[in-house]
């Protein structure tokens, strides 16, 4: 019994590993190759599959989304001589598993490689500066090259993208220099344009400020002159509204008198000849005003002397080229116009 109760087993045993080998089951987005005696038979497709145990072999299976390939920097020289160093990015897809599988040994380095060549080939027809400014032309070039040549290895390369490019660091502290050189240049132009700026603002402010102030003085003056000729205006017309005569004119004089004499440094002052004869008018108004009959208790009384001015000082010019000019200041003597303008020298006739 135990020689049957070994061969059950065995079969037992044999038939769950043909039946864990006739069931294949496929995830999503994945696909299988199926070879039977070393020979490409089928490819199982997502979900439950029926293969024939120890006569079919799944080889392999393969991712069917897109796939993220970064490759290391590769060195590339440039038209004017200058390595940079290159990282790029594949982005691509499997469409067909029967030619990924026996197309090409390995589409990955396959990849790899053709991004390499056609990379050199790319920027060795460009200098660094176009290097580093047409990003989009490199990717475009990439792109069309890698999908053509993939496409009979049942690859289909979606993008590609360039990481980073590493110029030389000789070449990129000269770079700096000249970014620094002319970010200096633009921030001396901008401060010189803003000081012109400002000095413009300020020599227009400074202009508006004269013109406006000139404005007011010219307006300031001509309403004091106005006002200057209306109250000349009013006190003449007040004087012959008034009918004034030689009497407060007199009166006028006498009380001007004292505030000529004021002031410690007033040695000696000038008393025109209009105040005798104002003086004279004063007397002869005090004589009528006096009379026989009008005096205290009937009597008469003597009208008051009328002081007799004193003799106007001669002046004589400064000027010794003029020559002396005494003048005759007494009634009724022709008196020559006195000029403000010229300093005289004051004579004592005493």
């Amino acid at each position: 019994m135990e020689p049957v109760l070994i061969v059950l087993v065995v079969l037992v045993v044999v038939a769950f590993i043909a039946l864990i080998k006739t069931i294949q089951v496929i995830p999503q987005a994945s696909a299988a190759i199926v070879e039977r005696f070393g020979r490409y038979t089928r490819t199982l497709n997502a979900g439950l599959n029926i293969v024939v145990p120890f006569i079919d072999r799944v080889r392999n299976r393969i991712d069917l989304r897109e796939q993220v390939v970064p490759f290391p920097p590769q060195p590339v020289i440039t038209q004017d001589n200058l390595v940079v160093n290159i990282d790029t990015v594949i982005y691509y897809q499997v469409t067909d598993p029967r030619a990924a599988t026996y197309e090409v040994a390995s589409y990955i380095q396959a990849i790899e490689q053709l991004t390499v060549t056609t990379l050199r080939n790319i920027i060795g027809s460009m200098d660094l500066e176009s290097t580093l400014t047409s990003r989009e032309v490199i990717n475009a070039g990439l792109r069309g090259v890698l999908d053509e040549a993939t496409g009979k290895w049942g690859i289909r390369v979606n993008r590609v993208e360039l990481k980073a490019i590493e110029p030389p660091t000789s070449i990129q502290d000269s770079m700096e220099k000249q970014m620094r050189a002319d970010r200096d240049k633009r921030a001396a132009i901008l401060t010189a344009e803003g000081q012109r700026q400002a000095q413009i603002l300020k020599a227009e402010g400074e202009k508006q400020a004269d013109v406006l102030r000139a404005e007011g003085e010219a307006q300031a003056a001509v309403l004091r002159a106005d006002g200057e000729a209306a109250a000349i205006r009013t006190v003449f017309e007040a004087i012959h509204d008034g009918d004034a005569d030689q009497k407060l004119l007199a009166y006028q004089y006498l009380q001007t008198l004292p505030e000529l004499a004021k002031g410690d440094s007033n040695k000696l002052w000038i008393i025109p000849s209009e105040v005798g004869d104002a003086l004279k008018g004063l007397g002869g108004a005090f004589t009528g005003l006096t009379g026989n009959g009008g005096g205290v208790n009937g009597g008469a009384v003597a009208a008051p002397s009328v002081p007799q001015a004193p003799p106007a000082a001669t002046q004589v010019p400064l000027d010794p080229a003029a020559g002396p000019r005494p003048v005759d200041v007494e009634k009724g003597a022709a008196r020559p116009r006195v000029d403000p303008a010229r300093e005289y020298r004051k004579i004592d006739p005493e």
